[in-house]
């Protein structure tokens, strides 16, 4: 996905500030297993993801709890280390190799000081990371693994194909085995 159509999506700018966002922006490439974000360290980038997909996941008592998968054309970010300047809760890891735009947080929030329409594109940006992480703490309090795997499938089914089903029941709160005879009820 390209950088005009993200941008666009996140809010309509007028040509000159989008022009302006866009020369803070550099595209990056990393190999799958790469760890883009670290939990425990301030991040100072946000992401972009043109191709390729990305999972969050936190350790837990020494066990990975992934709760959130990117692919292309959503932003990777630690909000805590965005909106605070402190160390991040999650990891992100790529899960497989990856092009990406990077944007330097830093840099933004003196775009925003300088361009009022740059400063609503960040609040649109923020405040659609924030309808994300309330429609995934609903869903994931709420629904049955068996409702999930089928928002899955009906919203995301790509993912079906592209991660491990280690991650996949990760993702629904269930084992490995639940997931399989999920599968196979629904298939």
């Amino acid at each position: 996905m390209e950088i005009d159509e993200i941008l666009d999506d996140i809010y309509l700018l007028p040509e000159n500030s989008k022009l302006a966002l866009k020369k803070i922006v550099s595209e990056i490439n990393h190999k799958k297993g790469h760890t883009l974000i670290k939990a425990n360290k301030i991040e100072k980038y946000i992401y972009f993801i043109k191709k390729g997909i990305v999972r969050a996941y936190v350790n837990y008592d020494g066990i990975e709890i992934t709760f959130w998968f990117g692919k292309e054309g959503q932003t990777v970010v630690s909000m805590k280390s965005y909106v605070e300047s402190k160390a991040s809760y999650e990891n992100i890891s790529l899960l497989e190799d990856c092009e990406m735009y990077q944007l330097k947080a830093d840099e933004l929030k003196i775009l925003y000081k300088k361009d009022v329409h740059i400063a609503n594109w960040g609040r649109k940006f923020a405040e659609k990371e924030l309808i994300k992480t309330e429609e995934r703490l609903i869903n994931r309090e709420f629904k049955t693994a068996k409702e999930k795997y089928s928002d899955l499938l009906k919203y995301n089914s790509d993912l079906i194909k592209r991660v491990k089903l280690g991650y996949l029941a990760s993702y629904l709160g269930i084992t490995q085995v639940s997931l399989s005879r999920i599968r196979a009820k629904i298939n």
